[in-house]
């Protein structure tokens, strides 16, 4: 019985990579760069990438469980159909698959309606997965040191709230629901969790949490074309221009949490999440650390 990560090199990944290595399950990650990848002690790399169905044929052989995580890029529906169909060929009896929050509603946004394709597959399919739904990284923003240090906030996020969350609550969601899937004698039902922090977040709130933390004056100054025109300096238009229609959504409806979904996910990981001011204060520690 085996568990295959992918996205395994990654912010989440190689978190649950060291939860799943510390709970003593035999696990794969999946990695174009066997020899290169820097992986826990335990863990067996396996080269490939979830466009080449013959090295996702060897990967998924003998493996029970699989965390399915696509990345953002203009073929992400493909590498994601393709993958889910291959993890049923191989009689994979559990899925994690990372989705977004409002996959279902943001359909102007590219990355989201493949996402939501792909909860689609899985639900016609009665594929045996938990669809994990997240809001946007808390360590997204660790990007933004030098702006922050400049007095500025520039993510685009808006005055309606956003309910972020911390990667270490996703990949401890994430692990959770791997290991129940993976130690349960038979495929259990579909389960779709919404993956957020517990603060509203606007704009405004983050500069004034970044104010406090920093001891300087920090200022909300998010704008949509100034956004875009910086994400394109080190990405292409096409991802520029879709993560520019995310935060227009943010803009235009926020991203809040409902009650029942904090309770639901503060159940799942039995503690709860953390919250964006933690994340802050240790970062800012960080940052202070290495100066």
């Amino acid at each position: 019985m085996t568990i295959l990560v992918t996205g395994a090199t990654g912010n989440i990944g190689s978190r649950i990579l060291e939860k799943l290595d510390s709970a003593g399950v035999a696990v794969r990650a999946l990695t174009r760069s066997p020899e290169k990848a820097k992986l826990p002690r335990g863990v067996t790399a396996v080269k490939g990438d979830l466009l080449d169905a013959d090295a996702m044929r060897t990967a998924l052989a003998g493996v029970s469980t699989l965390f399915l995580l696509v990345p953002n890029e203009a073929d992400e529906l493909t590498q994601a159909i393709n993958s889910l169909s291959l993890a049923r060929e191989a009689g994979v009896k559990g899925i994690v698959y990372l989705s977004v929050v409002r996959s279902d509603e943001f359909t102007d946004v590219p990355h989201f309606t493949a996402k939501y394709a792909a909860e689609r597959q899985i639900e016609q399919l009665d594929l045996p997965a938990t669809i994990l739904r997240p809001s946007y990284f808390f360590q997204n923003d660790v990007q933004l040191k030098g702006a922050l240090e400049a007095g500025f906030y520039p993510s685009p996020v808006g005055h309606k709230g956003v309910s972020m969350v911390d990667a270490g609550d996703i990949a401890d969601a994430a692990t959770i629901e791997l290991l129940r899937r993976e130690r349960a004698s038979s495929p259990l039902p579909r389960r779709i969790v919404e993956v957020s922090g517990p603060d509203a977040l606007t704009g405004p709130a983050l500069a004034a949490i970044w104010s406090e933390t920093l001891g300087r004056e920090v200022r909300y100054t998010g704008d949509l074309d100034a956004f875009e025109k910086q994400v394109r300096a080190f990405a292409p238009a096409w991802k520029a221009f879709d993560m520019r229609a995310m935060f227009r959504r943010y803009i235009e409806d926020g991203a809040v949490a409902s009650p029942e979904h904090l309770r639901d996910f503060t159940s799942l990981l039995g503690r709860a999440p953390r919250s964006y001011r933690d994340f802050a204060a240790a970062t800012a520690r960080s940052w202070a650390s290495r100066s």
